[in-house]
């Protein structure tokens, strides 16, 4: 019964699902449609609010353009290669490969996200080159499912922005919050680590099950997985040839980047963010990658994946700009979700509610940054009226924008430029980790009210 309804759900995704791009397209038009009569805007405002937002996230493009580069080049040297591959070694079956996939990625994403996207995917990519038998596509899919864990987990970027103090905090919140709520509110909450365990635990056992018979098992040729081969060695007849091989040259750079990012990390407390992966990627790969030449050749292969990023996430941000923009109404459509919400809620089903509000404006706005520009207004002045803890209200937030990227192909736009598949490939396995995980969160959240 459960491999039936994994296979409908696969061969429904793999019909109907469009490519990343044109499922992009959709939801901008969606998001039209839906703003023009709920908000009382006119066609002119909407295009603007659109055409406003289009280029607000090139900062993050860009940044998301160089974990996946930079990541994949790190992961390309010759010493993390055998790393890598001696970790795909270990698992002697099928079961035991998605299994070690699924818990290593849950556990990445949730120390960082940028570091697990990326580590989980190539990891499963590597079990696919050196085991028979194993499906290439829930390989993918298991890897990419532990992402779901991540706004709860050491990167979440609600809880971290709820933990920074600041006027800052005190004006997103309309002055309901004066002072930073600690992540021991938040992400160290015992009530949110049970959750994320437990979402830990079912995903690996979810993956697991979902593993297909023999008879419907897809696989890959490993040639087709194969990194392109490094230029043969010849002799360095220059001064500029020699400089470009110089193994001196990476190492003094390198100390420079990683001395830095020491210095941020433990000398001033800086946090491990986004822009801190990236820098450890590149610089651990210009230093395993020996030598400058080396290091520009295996960032130029990695780069080819970044096109899904650059194509698809101005049209993001000009939906982002559609949901947050207000017009001569006074109203946005990311208000009306939000103000829905509470209009239902109780002291006991408000963290649930704000938990579903945020999974559905994930679903067009997927970024965390604009679910907080949304939402912390609103939701955190309705939940201090239902007296509810601040902390509780933020985790129901950051839980709801993660969950939805299971079917949301925005994030997975990098590990399907690793991987070589399209979001129709993974996304039938995701709604099985959807609804699994979505029954956790919910009890989570509604005991965690009482």
């Amino acid at each position: 019964m459960f491999q039936r309804l994994i296979r409908i759900c696969v061969k429904v995704v793999q019909r109907y699902l469009p490519e990343p791009f044109i499922f992009a397209i959709i939801l901008t038009f969606l998001a039209i449609v839906i703003a023009m009569p709920i908000c009382h805007q006119t066609p002119l405002e909407v295009v603007e609010h659109w055409g406003g937002g289009v280029w607000s996230l090139l900062a993050f493009a860009m940044q998301m353009a160089l974990v996946l580069v930079c990541g994949s080049a790190l992961a390309s040297a010759p010493a993390v290669k055998k790393g890598i591959r001696y970790l795909a070694s270990l698992p002697k079956t099928p079961a035991a490969a998605i299994a070690l996939v699924s818990g290593i990625s849950a556990i990445a994403c949730w120390i960082n996200w940028g570091f697990g996207l990326i580590v989980g995917v190539i990891f499963a990519k590597e079990i696919a080159r050196t085991m028979r038998g194993v499906d290439y596509r829930l390989l993918i899919a298991s890897a990419y499912s532990g992402f779901v864990v991540w706004h709860a987990g050491l990167s979440g970027s609600i809880p971290l922005t709820m933990a920074t103090p600041g006027t800052a905090l005190k004006e997103a919140t309309s002055g309901i919050l004066t002072e930073p709520v600690p992540i021991s509110h938040t992400i160290l909450d015992p009530h949110n680590l049970v959750m994320v365990a437990l979402v830990v635990v079912a995903l690996v056992v979810v993956n697991t099950l979902m593993h297909p018979k023999n008879g419907n098992v897809v696989t890959v040729e490993p040639q087709l997985l194969a990194d392109d081969e490094p230029e043969s060695h010849k002799v360095l007849s220059t001064p500029a040839e020699k400089v470009e091989n110089s193994p001196v040259l990476s190492i003094v750079v390198a100390t420079l980047g990683l001395a830095y990012l020491a210095i941020h990390l433990f000398v001033r407390g800086g946090t491990l963010d986004l822009n801190s992966v990236i820098m450890l990627f590149l610089f651990m790969g210009i230093i395993l990658h020996k030598t400058p030449m080396a290091y520009v050749r295996a960032f130029g292969n990695a780069s080819k994946g970044a096109a899904g990023i650059l194509l698809q996430f101005p049209f993001y941000a000009g939906i982002m700009g559609i949901i947050t923009g207000v017009g001569e109404s006074g109203i946005c459509l990311g208000t009306v979700i939000s103000n829905a919400c509470i209009a239902i809620s109780n002291p006991h089903t408000y963290p649930l509610l704000t938990f579903l509000c945020a999974a559905v404006l994930n679903m067009f706005v997927p970024s965390g940054g604009g679910h907080w520009a949304i939402q912390a207004p609103i939701m955190f002045a309705a939940g201090a009226n239902l007296g509810v803890d601040a902390g509780l209200t933020g985790t129901a937030i950051a839980w709801g924008d993660a969950w939805t990227n299971l079917i949301q192909p925005f994030w997975a736009i990098p590990a399907l430029a690793i991987a070589k598949l399209n979001a129709k490939d993974i996304m039938g396995y995701c709604i099985i980790d959807l609804i699994v995980t979505g029954m956790i969160i919910c009890g989570g959240l509604l005991i965690w009210s009482f």
